[in-house]
């Protein structure tokens, strides 16, 4: 199978993360790196924080505290806040030497190999502090779809939008003060030149709608030349000499950092690397898989691919599982409003294993979609904390028996395991899937235990065993409680010849000798 390298986005280190933030790529990316595991594939995930963004110098301005220490400050917020969801990241990347190094060789072997090429580009420039204003800096309507945002990438359509683009602009630090305009040099990546090559990937390559369509009207127009380098201090200093006291745009540091990631991942399960980029080379074995929100598609799908391409001796990802927005209350999740619950302070309240499923049930896979803690606890109570509460009860009544299983019972598991699978694997992979599946399984289980008796509940006790090995990549914390083998291996319940061999497990057994079950609670208290 070869090894499964995932990657998600860095988020902005301007902040915790929120619910919004989780039930988009970092939980799907988890649940997916778990479930390869468990089927016995080598399987790292990478993630991290972005340092480098000039909305963490806005943020900072709002906050009333120095950029450098918001960014810490956020490091190490996300990284609780990750960990108090049960999402386990391999390799968690911040800026650093290395991680510098990484981004100066892979832009200089570009620039040195004449795929980087200087431009004369205007940008919105503000007089009082003799500065050129853009992403975070500069607000105005995106010429594409006129929404409301920053420049960079548009929120919305997701498509890049140059700052001296921009509809109506105003500088966000400085909303009163008059905008000009001023050109300056800077390097960029012709994306165009690679047209032939991304036609090509992107027909071959799985991708759902929304992204489906971000990229066919991407590729409907000449694609424009995309930053390398911009005229600000606040970032990565650029080395090349045609562009003296620029920084290498933050947008464009994605694919050295997804290398970063990947090689701390890598590190930190015990291998040993020549180089940070090892498992992205073509001979690496590698199969690389983005899980992201839709706006970040443009910088890592499409720019990022034709630099690899560029560069030459690179695996390209093999798959991006995009989402779109997740909100509060049907509004946007919005930190400067206060209109934010975070992850941390969910966990508090609710144990993770109701927040990771509730969170997978509305997942924001193909359109919008709203939390609201009403939702999560009406939902877990009546499809999860409720139904696997009276199995578990059922259940203990036969713990420590040695009990028969019949083949219609094999038959019903193996089947449950196959529903299982087509929601977890690749080609397929829904989060929202994985929940509507342990949702009606563990309903058709509870109805089965409303009627055991002595002679069926062997085969209700082994139908619940290999749902808890099934279930075990987004009920985290019950499958550690009530099962031997939660590592790397997979996951088994005792007696029932599902221990030890990870997915799919031995689904055709004689017989069973259950025992007692944990149960799920409500609340944290």
């Amino acid at each position: 199978m070869g090894r499964l390298v995932v990657v998600s986005p860095a988020p902005t280190a301007n902040g915790d993360l929120h619910v919004g933030h989780l039930a988009g790529p970092f939980l799907a990316a988890d649940v997916c790196t778990r479930y390869a595991r468990a089927t016995g594939r080598e399987a790292l995930y990478g993630t991290g924080m972005h340092f480098t963004q000039n909305y963490i110098v806005t943020a900072a301005r709002r906050l009333g505290m120095a950029p450098e220490d918001l960014r810490e400050r956020s490091a190490r917020e996300v990284e609780q806040t990750l960990a108090a969801l049960g999402i386990e990241v391999d390799g968690f990347g911040c800026v650093g030497d290395r991680f510098t190094k990484l981004v100066y060789d892979f832009y200089q072997r570009l620039h040195s190999a004449g795929r980087l090429e200087l431009r004369t580009v205007r940008f919105p420039y503000l007089a009082s502090t003799d500065e050129y204003l853009m992403d975070a800096l500069v607000a105005g309507g995106c010429p594409f779809c006129l929404a409301e945002g920053y420049a960079g990438i548009c929120e919305s359509c997701g498509l890049p939008v140059a700052p001296g683009e921009l509809l109506d602009p105003r500088s966000t630090l400085h909303p009163d003060e008059p905008v000009q305009y001023r050109d300056a040099d800077i390097l960029v990546f012709p994306v165009e030149r690679y047209r032939a090559e991304l036609e090509e990937y992107f027909a071959r390559t799985p991708m759902r709608p929304h992204m489906a369509q971000l990229i066919e009207t991407a590729l409907a127009s000449p694609l424009p030349d995309f930053p390398i380098t911009q005229p600000t201090s606040w970032g990565i200093p650029a080395p090349f000499p045609e562009v003296p006291d620029q920084v290498i745009y933050p947008h464009m540091e994605g694919m050295p950092w997804s290398m970063f990631t990947t090689a701390l991942g890598a590190e930190k399960r015990g291998a040993v690397l020549s180089t940070d980029d090892e498992l992205w080379l073509a001979d690496s074995g590698s199969t690389v898989v983005y899980f992201l929100g839709l706006d970040a598609t443009y910088p890592f799908a499409i720019v990022g691919t034709a630099m690899l391409t560029a560069l030459g001796g690179y695996v390209l990802p093999a798959q991006y599982v995009t989402n779109d927005f997740y909100e509060l209350a049907n509004e946007k999740f919005s930190t400067s409003r206060d209109h934010v619950v975070s992850g941390r302070e969910l966990a508090a309240e609710v144990p993770r294993d109701l927040i990771r499923f509730h969170l997978c049930a509305t997942s924001p896979e193909f359109q919008r979609t709203d939390f609201t803690r009403e939702a999560l606890h009406r939902v877990t109570d009546t499809r999860l904390t409720g139904p696997w509460n009276r199995v578990a009860e059922v259940v203990d009544r036969f713990a420590g028996r040695e009990l028969p299983v019949s083949a219609d019972a094999e038959r019903r598991a193996r089947r449950m395991a196959e529903r299982f699978a087509d929601a977890y694997e690749l080609r397929r992979f829904s989060l929202t899937a994985v929940a509507s599946v342990l949702a009606e399984q563990l309903g058709r289980l509870d109805r089965l235990a409303a009627t055991a008796t002595d002679d069926t509940a062997g085969d209700l006790c082994h139908q619940v065993g290999v749902f808890l090995r099934w279930a075990a990549p987004v009920l985290v914390d019950l499958a550690a409680e009530a099962l031997p083998d939660t590592g790397l291996s997979g996951t088994g319940l005792p007696g029932t010849g599902l221990s030890g061999t990870g997915l799919p497990g031995d689904l055709a057994v004689d017989t069973v000798v259950p025992t007692r079950l944990p149960r799920l609670r409500r609340t944290t208290a």
